[in-house]
């Protein structure tokens, strides 16, 4: 393990070398289970049996090895690492949740934790009871909560929504939601562990000066995340785990550079960018896929209807990667359940060709107890795909999830980010003619993410249609050749993606002055500016009578002017 204690620790004109109080002490902790051993395994295992004629071993399985470090009073740190690398695990120790075989976990102070988006939300209940809800379960009592509970819903900028039952939410206002609760109720350690992966670019920014302000108050922040950019602007310290392990911890830039080494080159290929996939659509941009006319989605709320899509109109055509974005209740997500039909307009008309397959949220549809080979063939049922091409590309399947024998193991015992690559490994290799992601990367691991870009890319050989529904906005600028951004339901703007991606960011107030960058290039023409002088001075000099020649102008435009 590497500690690098110059970190920006020392807040607030704190003199160096002033000693922190420890919050959070652990030492050698680790955790050990036999897979297959609980009773919830048992329906697994039978079909497992079934299968195979003979009962699964049941392996030993350490997802935490002899974890030791110590977390300070006014951090907040920030734990990265690839999907299984036991980020998860240790938050739930930290957290209470789970108790460690070995080893001591130390936590001075209550602990406030929020997993995903929001667990323990009742869909049926309105947002404003679901903050009681959350509250108790965080050990709040309910006049506490009656204290707070305005703060919690300016926050959270859910407007009308926050009396409305949540099944309305999208994934994004579930996420505002559940950090506004866990941040507005004066934790004394707050853990946020993917909890702000599907919140917009704006709110991410509000949580972040939130979380800054909280261990001013409070003790520390811990932010378990795959934003290496959020974690590398707002943490203190960053923990990398590996395997189980720390790997090393200290300042973030230098742990983040060090774990960005060590993520797998993908191997070169022949250029596949953004100019190739527009070449594509040249050739067949005749050929339309997907045609809204006049769409429109409401939802009958108690306030009255509310409609979640209105006047929508844009035409797809075949070789498109389509990135849709906004912020959250934008109407994105209920676009998708439209395409895929799950939500069927209430105006207008939507027209698809072609075979659609979508991946929503974290794989939508696994069953927790069976294994993740049970569940690929469950979730392409789902999808309506029949079982003897999930046979066909089984095998790649199971490849292309780089969980290797974690494949399984009941899908219960996978990390959000392992169920995103198996879920997104169904999806992509079973070769749709309309491939929908709605925010089903945002747990994947960088190494993931890099993997799952050439996948998109490669699948417009085969797929009509890519659609990407991301709070990346990088990730959107990296990958579509076409950007829709929407705000209330409605279309604000289709064209480029990078075009898409500038309004947006202009009309949430998020484009950073290029200071620097003016700085530098003042700098660089001043340098110029100074070489070409010398450069004249000295040509003038080189001039035969140049100089008394160049003084008998000035004196005569002075006698001139005068």
């Amino acid at each position: 393990m590497t500690s690098n204690e110059d970190s920006k620790l020392i807040k607030d004109g704190a003199p160096t070398g002033e000693k922190r109080k420890t919050i959070v002490d652990s030492k050698d902790v680790g955790v050990t289970f036999f897979s297959g051993n609980h009773a919830a395994d048992l329906k697994s295992r039978i079909l497992e049996f079934f299968r195979d004629w003979k009962l699964p071993e049941r392996a030993l399985v350490q997802p935490l090895k002899d974890i030791t470090f110590e977390g300070y009073e006014g951090e907040i740190l920030g734990i990265i690492g690839s999907n299984g690398a036991g980020k998860s695990t240790l938050s739930r120790i930290i957290s209470g949740i789970l108790q460690e075989d070995y080893g001591v976990m130390e936590v001075k102070g209550k602990v406030t934790a929020l997993f995903s988006f929001g667990m323990g939300f009742n869909p049926e209940l309105p947002g404003k009871e679901n903050v009681y809800l959350n509250g108790m379960m965080l050990g709040i009592d309910k006049k506490e909560i009656d204290k707070y509970i305005q703060d919690i819903k300016d926050f959270s900028d859910l407007g009308d929504f926050f009396e409305q039952p949540m099944k309305y939410y999208s994934s994004g206002m579930k996420s505002r939601l559940g950090f506004s609760v866990a941040a507005n109720l004066h934790p004394e350690i707050l853990i946020l562990d993917e909890a702000l992966n599907t919140g917009d670019a704006k709110f991410s920014q509000k949580a972040s000066v939130k979380m800054k302000s909280l261990v001013k108050e409070a003790k520390m922040v811990i932010l378990v995340t795959h934003s290496l950019g959020y974690a590398q602007n707002n943490c203190d310290r960053v923990m990398w785990l590996d395997g189980g392990t720390v790997r090393e911890i200290g300042d973030p830039k230098t742990v983040i550079a060090n774990y960005r080494a060590t993520v797998p080159k993908r191997p070169q290929r022949k250029k596949r960018g953004k100019l190739e996939l527009r070449k594509t659509e040249t050739e067949m941009k005749d050929n339309v896929v997907i045609r809204a006319k006049d769409v429109g989605v409401k939802y009958k709320l108690t306030t009255g209807d509310f409609w979640a899509l209105k006047d929508v109109n844009f035409e797809v055509r075949e070789g498109e990667v389509v990135g849709i974005i906004g912020h959250n209740g934008a109407g994105k997500s209920t676009l998708c359940k439209a395409l895929t039909k799950i939500l069927r307009p209430d105006e207008g008309e939507l027209e698809l060709y072609g075979e659609t397959s979508a991946l929503l949220g974290y794989g939508t549809g696994f069953n927790p107890h069976l294994t993740g080979e049970d569940n690929i063939y469950l979730n392409a049922l789902l999808l309506g795909i029949p079982k003897w091409r999930v046979d066909e590309k089984f095998d790649k399947i199971i490849e292309f999830t780089g969980l290797g024998d974690k494949v399984k193991k009941p899908v219960k015992d996978l990390s959000s980010g392992q169920k995103a690559r198996l879920g997104f490994s169904i999806a992509a290799n079973l070769q749709p003619d309309i491939f929908i992601v709605d925010e089903a990367l945002s747990t994947g691991d960088l190494a993931f993410q890099q993997k799952a870009s050439e996948r998109i890319q490669e699948m417009m050989s085969r797929a009509k249609v890519v659609i990407i529904v991301s709070h990346s906005l990088a990730f959107i600028e990296k990958i579509c050749t076409r950007g829709i951004w929407m705000e209330q339901g409605r279309v604000m703007y289709d064209g480029t993606a990078e075009e898409a991606v500038y309004k947006y960011k202009e009309a949430q107030g998020l484009l950073k002055p290029p200071v620097q960058k003016r700085q530098r290039q003042g700098r660089q023409g001043q340098r110029r500016r100074a070489a070409n002088g010398r450069q004249n001075q000295k040509a003038v000099n080189q001039k035969p009578g140049a100089g008394n020649q160049n003084a008998k102008q000035a004196q005569n435009k002075a006698t001139t002017q005068k």
